[in-house]
């Protein structure tokens, strides 16, 4: 990311005026990102450890705070781990420090927490942990597969902020902690959320690409499928959605909550969730259902909207209560029980899910420090590779540091033996001469080290049993020699060793999984409508109504003073309306959520999101699988049904593509029933020019576009003249315009002077003596 690049050229300090101010900001303003990146927001690749966490487990390392063998240290105050942070390592405020280790130290936040926490450390309901000065704390087992190995020349150590102490720069990490833990933070221009995973998964990945690097991602992902989240959950995104976001490094999840069915007495039952999605309390839900049953007035409203009502309804139609009846026994249990125990189970479930935070999403950002030092988003296989790698040095450099042990006891102990085998003259020697060792050397041909270590040596050292000791210590360390330079020598024989320590420690550690990956659909709730005939109502000025049955007389509309009716549409309370946008945009709207028709109705404006500067320019009603012919001045036009025009967003979406200058031609329907009778498919369409030219051809000539856009040409239009609208039709079309005097005017076209303008599709038409300028043309049946 070049505005994270420290080494961009920068203005010379003493430059003069704006260019040294700007050159001051530009570099200030880059130490403090590449500060906050790579100094507290993002994990490393190699330890999965942002650097207040590494310093807090170095911290407690050092405070004698880990396990001997099977056995933990005494916890000791978190107040006195945090001050050993601040004093030593970590530049920051106390909360910093201690909120970290309080998350390291929760098995809600980490899939395998790292710090034993005794007292307070809050609750998944987002209490917050008790202060530093009531809660202890000590290093969990698990964090000695970061630690065990600090002092074994496996990673370099720094000098701490002030130069006081020295800190490591990276944990000699045994599995990958940045997947086991994951982890989440923000920094300047980079965010980073890592999920968990679980250890027998990852460890077992490690090892496949360990023995075969070319490991296919379908293999891979065979052995690591997805997360392993602390509470469990079900991931329901299909497996290629998962292994998308795993490819690239971003994506977003699915993630749904866990429940059972309680049978009680009588033939009544209880819906208990067990499990939570990642970021989700049971306090959370509650306010959820508490809020939708019992809602709010919005700001600036004066009643409830018509969707908060028919939510609240929707819900308590299904929904009798909903208690918390968590506990440390059981850290999840939320109960819901039913309306009545005749209501489907699957109904109360499906509710529950789409309207709270039981089904919400998870997000996948693997973003951290690479093994070169560099903030990047990687992908899965590159994350255990570069993890791999580090790995292979640390055991490298823990093999050689054990090697020049080995070799330097070795050379010490062959010392000593020779003095043994001589000793009677050695004495001689050292009690005779000045300079004993420079005599030492020079008889015995020994090397500084061993003569220093001879002339140390106690003399109870000196017994026959301790030549045999000595023998037995250099053959050992002969034969660790031997596999220690095997090791280092070999790459084959370094690669077993760290299958086997990998395999190891996951047999050590290594639990079940507990997030379920099972693919399901997202749960879309339904509001049961009655399936009944409904006249939709629109005014001129926008304002829209619903009213019972069909064959409705104009004339019995009433509109506010200044409004009359634009127009009406019979269709069913099951169908939906369709705005048009005159920019090409178009929104939906339930017709069973349209107010009733004993007042003025609604502004259409108040149910959708209409664009900044775009207006309401036509609408149709109908059922999902009515097709329409939709054009724009431009004239371009094609096929497309309602149920490709439904939009979830009341922003609506584009759908149909307009040129500068353009705007949407008014919609024309092309098949199947949306009032009391079925409609005729149609067989050809009309276009009308504002000019006057008229062009049919057969509707096959069209394409059908799911997806919106421009279309097909319908008229050749000439420069100055634009398209005034397309009609589908079977027998005849209607015409309107603007004649003398500005008076509206309309002609009726039958079959045989449509056929006069027969032609192919984008051809100029037939000039038509009309006698007005054509603004709008229609189907008639």
């Amino acid at each position: 990311m070049d505005t994270m690049n420290p080494e961009l050229p920068l203005a010379e300090p003493d430059a003069p005026g704006e260019d040294n101010l700007a050159s001051y900001a530009q570099r200030a303003y880059l130490e403090y990102a590449l500060s906050v990146v790579k100094g507290r927001a993002l994990p490393d690749v190699c330890d999965g450890q942002k650097p207040v966490q590494r310093r807090i487990l170095y911290a407690m390392e050092r405070m004698g705070l880990g396990f001997s063998g099977n056995t933990g240290a005494k916890p000791v105050k978190s107040a006195r781990v945090v001050g050993d942070v601040l004093g030593k390592y970590h530049p920051h405020g106390d909360s910093a420090a201690y909120d970290a280790m309080v998350r390291m130290a929760q098995d809600f936040s980490q899939r395998y927490p790292l710090i034993d926490g005794q007292g307070n450390f809050g609750s998944r309901d987002g209490d917050g942990a008790a202060a530093m000065r009531y809660t202890e704390a000590r290093l969990a087992k698990i964090t000695g597969l970061l630690l065990d190995e600090i002092d074994e020349g496996t990673v370099d150590f720094i000098p701490t902020y002030d130069g006081s102490f020295e800190e490591p720069k990276q944990l000699p990490a045994r599995l990958p902690f940045n997947l086991l833990n994951g982890a989440s933070g923000i920094a300047v221009g980079l965010a980073t959320e890592i999920p968990s995973h679980n250890l027998r998964e990852v460890a077992t990945a490690c090892v496949a690409l360990i023995k075969n690097p070319k490991l296919t991602e379908e293999e891979l992902l065979a052995i690591l499928p997805g997360p392993d989240y602390p509470g469990g959950g079900q991931i329901i995104s299909p497996a290629s959605d998962i292994a998308d976001a795993y490819r690239t490094g971003r994506g977003s999840l699915k993630v749904r909550a866990r429940w059972k069915i309680e049978e009680l007495a009588r033939g009544q039952w209880n819906l208990v969730v067990t499990e939570l999605p990642p970021g989700v309390s049971s306090q959370k839900v509650l306010e959820e259902i508490e809020e939708i049953t019992n809602p709010k007035v919005k700001a600036g409203k004066k009643a409830l909207s018509q969707d908060q009502t028919q939510l609240k309804a929707s819900i308590l139609m299904v929904l009798d209560g909903v208690r918390d009846e968590s506990s440390k026994d059981a850290p999840v249990r939320l109960v819901f029980e039913p309306k009545s125990s005749r209501i489907e189970q699957r109904e109360l479930i499906t509710a529950l899910l789409a309207h709270t935070s039981l089904e919400s999403s998870s997000p996948i950002n693997l973003t951290m420090i690479g093994i070169d030092g560099r903030p990047t988003q990687k992908s899965l296989r590159l994350m255990l590779t570069e993890w791999i790698e580090f790995r292979q040095t640390t055991v490298t450099r823990r093999s050689q540091h054990r090697l020049d042990k080995v070799l330097d006891r070795s050379h010490i102990l062959e010392g000593r033996q020779l003095v043994l085998l001589n000793i009677d003259e050695v004495i001689a020697i050292i009690r005779q001469s000045d300079e004993p060792k420079a005599a030492l050397i020079e008889r015995f041909k020994l090397s500084d080290r061993q003569a220093e270590d001879i002339l140390e040596i106690r003399l109870r050292q000196l017994a026959r049993l301790e030549a045999i000791k000595i023998e037995q210590e250099l053959s050992k360390l002969r034969e660790e020699q031997g596999k220690l330079e095997d090791i280092l020598g070999n790459p084959g024989s370094l690669k077993r060793l760290m299958v086997r320590e990998i395999e190891a420690d996951a047999k050590t550690f290594a639990d079940e999984r507990r997030t379920l990956i099972q693919a399901e659909k997202r749960a879309v709730a339904e509001i049961k409508v009655v399936d009944e005939p409904v006249t939709v109502i629109i005014s001129v000025k926008g304002w829209v109504r619903a009213r019972t049955a069909h064959g409705h007389e104009a004339a019995s509309f009433a509109f506010k003073a200044g409004d009359g009716l634009h127009g009406t549409f019979e269709c069913r309370t099951v169908d939906t309306l369709i705005v048009f946008g005159s920019n090409g945009r178009v929104y939906s709207v339930p017709v069973a959520s349209l107010p009733g028709a004993r007042g003025d109705g609604q502004p259409i404006t108040t149910l959708i999101d209409l664009e900044s500067g775009t207006q309401p320019a036509h609408y149709f009603a109908g059922p999902a699988h009515a097709s329409l012919l939709l054009s724009s001045t431009g004239g371009y036009g094609f096929l497309a049904s309602v149920e490709n025009l439904v939009s979830r967003q009341k922003a609506g979406k584009t759908f149909i593509t307009v040129g500068d200058g353009e705007t949407v031609c008014a919609p024309s329907h092309v098949a199947n029933a949306t009032g009391s009778l079925p409609l005729l498919p149609a067989t050809h369409v009309a276009c009308a020019s504002t000019g006057g030219r008229i062009l049919t051809f057969e509707i096959g000539e069209l394409k059908t576009m799911e997806k919106g856009g421009r279309g097909l040409m319908l008229l050749d239009l000439d420069a100055k003249d634009t398209l005034a609208g397309a009609a589908a039709y079977t027998r005849s079309v209607k015409i309107e315009g603007i004649g003398r005097g500005g008076k509206e005017r309309e002609e009726t076209l039958e079959i045989r002077s449509l056929n006069n303008a027969r032609s192919a599709r984008a051809r100029k038409g037939k000039a038509a003596d009309l006698g007005f300028k054509p603004n709008r043309i229609s189907r008639v049946e």
